[in-house]
């Protein structure tokens, strides 16, 4: 078999031969891409039942094992006489195995145990390697589609997500935090939640944490997990109204400027305007009248300008009538006069001014918003007193961070895999982005060539 691709305006050729039942030069190709210090590739075979390549792995002579406990040296006891399967990166639509005599060591500390392989984890069957390849591709594809792309279950798909996060988390350095951000979002159905922090400083936006529900337990194990010492550095705090994260917020972090996202104060305005005008409609339906209120949802709750053509003349011909609901699509559209503001006082006198006009509207669903933003006035605020350097990130919210387009659903500590696929987890999260060197394959061989770079000797490897 041959591939061919252009690497820096050079023609790259890569040959491998495959024959049945005979040895094949992949050690020196596995040596460039994947050596392994202490071990030696030896003969490869190809086994077309299974159309797989198998390859032994021997300890160098001399070569001492690791024992898996204390990670220290240790004498050997004896060796496996059956070979272990260790899943590689697969070949060209092949699929790959290491297969390796595991050896026991007998450890001062650990006593008999089961030697260290550094290509391996524990007792996954899948190479450090596989595990990152498929993780990879799990962050383009469906975890579905990866494992039917490169004939692996899903369950290893999942377990090599699960291996790259936590190996991210751990090698994680979280530096000065001057800005977080904190939200929940719904998994699985019902209300069950789970409580999402942000980094959201200027030059770094990452998400820092997950918990499970969003209580005042919840939200403290975040600062229990930061330290006292980087909770004190923090300036900003954008959150919600849920009193739990504004009670904790008050006690952990009390230095900091608390900003009510702007994206919640918004959609609790919209969410009383829908309700209006459900209820009002309702009523027009059973009183006889003309339902003018029919498909004029996405009318009302638009901004003007992502309006349709269709619904410019529903809204124009809409206005006509005295509703409630069209009152308070007025008043809604008249409160998006406050982000206009720079200064806070000139803000502060609009707010009020507007929370004056609605109470006086008698649309109990208007007023009970007017009510809240009264309660949380100096909060709303905050948002002018810090927009020159967080403008851009308080009003998309973290949970319009969360759902962004360069994230992708990853695994999270004790949680059903069931439920795996509700969570969205960013890649910076863990720092897990980069992949060791490795002889990447399948129907993308030309990708590869392309990407990686070649020695002066024309031999390619990974960048």
């Amino acid at each position: 078999m041959s591939a061919t691709g252009v690497n820096g305006g050079e023609l790259v050729f890569v040959f491998i031969f495959i024959r049945p039942n005979s040895r094949m030069r992949l050690s020196r190709i596995l040596n460039q891409c994947h050596p392994i210090p202490g071990f030696v590739y030896e003969r490869a075979s190809f086994v077309e039942s299974e159309q797989a390549v198998l390859v032994r792995v021997r300890p160098r002579k001399g070569s001492a094992a690791i024992c898996s406990g204390c990670h220290q040296p240790a004498p050997g006891y004896d060796q496996s006489p059956t070979p272990r399967r260790f899943e590689f990166i697969g070949l060209w639509g092949y699929l790959v195995f290491l297969l390796y005599c595991m050896r026991r060591v007998n450890c001062k500390q650990c006593g008999v145990v089961v030697e260290e392989v550094p290509w391996g984890m524990g007792k996954h069957s899948s190479t450090k390697v596989h595990m990152h390849f498929l993780a990879h591709w799990a962050r383009k594809l469906s975890w579905k589609e990866t494992a039917e792309e490169f004939r692996t279950s899903w369950d290893k798909v999942h377990d090599a997500v699960a291996y790259l996060v936590s190996w991210g988390l751990e090698h994680r350095v979280l530096g000065a935090i001057r800005a977080i951000g904190v939200d929940e979002i719904q998994c699985g159905k019902g209300h069950k939640y789970l409580t999402l922090v942000y980094q959201i400083d200027l030059d770094c936006t990452r998400l820092l944490w997950i918990g499970k529900e969003r209580t005042v337990k919840t939200f403290k194990e975040f600062f229990a997990m930061i330290g006292p010492e980087v909770s004190a550095k923090i300036e900003f705090v954008c959150s919600d109204m849920w009193k739990p994260y504004l009670g904790v917020i008050r006690e952990k972090c009390s230095q900091a400027l608390n900003i009510l996202d702007r994206f919640h104060i918004v959609a609790k305005v919209n969410k009383a305007l829908d309700d209006v005008r459900a209820a009002e409609a309702r009523r027009m339906k059973g009183d006889g009248y003309e339902p003018v209120l029919t498909k004029s949802r996405w009318c009302l709750l638009k901004r003007p300008e992502n309006l349709t053509e269709n619904q410019k003349v529903k809204l124009k011909d809409l206005v006509r009538y005295n509703l409630h609901s069209v009152r308070a699509y007025l008043l809604k559209e008249d409160f998006q006069q406050l982000w206009n503001y720079e200064s806070t006082a000139w803000a502060a006198k609009f707010l009020e001014y507007w929370c004056r006009q609605v109470m006086r509207s008698r649309i109990e669903p208007m007023k009970k918003v007017a009510r809240t933003l009264r309660a949380h006035r100096e909060l709303i605020l905050n948002y002018f007193r810090a927009r020159k350097e967080f403008f851009q990130r308080c009003h998309r919210g973290p949970e319009q961070q969360g759902k962004s387009h360069h994230e992708k659903i990853l695994w999270v500590p004790d949680l059903p895999r069931h439920r795996t696929g509700t969570l969205s987890f960013t890649w910076k999260a863990s720092g897990a982005g980069a992949h060791p060197q490795i002889f990447l394959t399948n129907p993308f061989v030309l990708d590869y060539i392309h990407e990686h770079r070649t020695h002066a000797g024309g031999r390619a490897h990974s960048a």
